[in-house]
């Protein structure tokens, strides 16, 4: 199998999700767990399914070989965001200690999945070394932002360096706000969202000036969201290729100044499978190759 994913806007050949049925398991899964896992309220299952189908469409004519997890009893409700645990690289996947205490089984469930397709093992983060995907942003040129939060810690940045100083020329530390506080989900893709190597979405209120100006300086637009759509995922922009993009229904200002941009926009309906459970369309996915 091909893998590699050292770009967020490189066409994407094949991708891993997992389906509803498997993490959410049923309506009494979530409503004896929901709280636990931090949801804004509990889902409804059923039109989580159906949601997911809008989504599994888009992916399905976009992208060349989908994967999906199995399900498993050693992980929860947050397992349907795989983006989280791993990141996979040209040299092997590196797999994930995250910050979030509930979800720690669910990069060791990836790794026996992607090892049984082929997909070499780089290394692994491990305590007290937190990271997790959202907070890792590929950069052209070989380099890599990462998001210095409550999810990802100095000690896993240190690990995650280690293991990808032969092939990064770079790493831009970003620090994170507190923002809402230390139980809510903000990661570096909270607040920036590529959609081509010039083109991304931001949220600029919980950007560090240095970031922004950065990026500023290296030619790239900014596509600002507004606190109504950002509060609703509206940053949260899945590149499928560059300029063609999925973003979550319901944001109408971004996905118009995305298209006033030249950009395709695919949108699916996802209140009770991404924004109650706070993942975006790129929390639902993990791109095994980009290409």
């Amino acid at each position: 199998m091909n893998y590699g994913c050292q770009s967020m806007v490189d066409e994407i050949k094949s991708i891993l999700i997992k389906r509803p049925d498997k993490a959410f398991i049923s309506q009494e899964n979530l409503n004896n767990t929901w709280e636990d896992y931090n949801y804004i309220q509990v889902p409804n299952y059923k039109k989580a399914l159906e949601e997911f189908s809008f989504f599994e469409k888009i992916l399905k004519n976009n992208v060349e070989k989908i994967y999906y997890l199995p399900e498993s009893s050693e992980v929860g409700l947050d397992s349907i965001y795989t983006h989280d645990s791993l990141k996979i690289t040209k040299y092997g996947a590196i797999y994930f200690n995250t910050g979030k205490i509930l979800r720690q089984k669910e990069s060791y469930e990836v790794q026996k999945y992607l090892e049984a397709k082929k997909i070499k093992t780089l290394g692994r983060i491990n305590s007290p070394g937190t990271i997790e995907g959202g907070d890792i942003v590929w950069l052209p040129n070989n380099r890599v932002a990462i998001g210095r939060g409550y999810r990802t810690n100095d000690e896993g940045i240190r690990q995650f360096k280690e293991l990808t100083k032969e092939f990064i020329n770079e790493y831009i530390i970003v620090p994170m706000p507190h923002g809402e506080g230390k139980e809510e989900c903000l990661h570096l893709m909270s607040v920036i969202s590529m959609v081509n190597d010039k083109l991304a979405v931001v949220y600029s209120k919980y950007m560090p000036i240095f970031f922004r100006e950065l990026l500023l300086e290296e030619g790239i637009k900014l596509i600002e969201v507004d606190e109504e759509e950002y509060n609703y995922l509206g940053s949260n922009i899945l590149a499928l290729k560059p300029n063609v993009c999925v973003a979550l229904e319901g944001n109408s200002k971004i996905i118009n100044e995305l298209k006033a941009n030249g950009c395709k926009v695919y949108t699916y309906p996802g209140e009770n499978l991404s924004y109650l459970g706070t993942g975006g369309p790129t929390c639902l996915t993990c791109p095994i190759w980009r290409d």
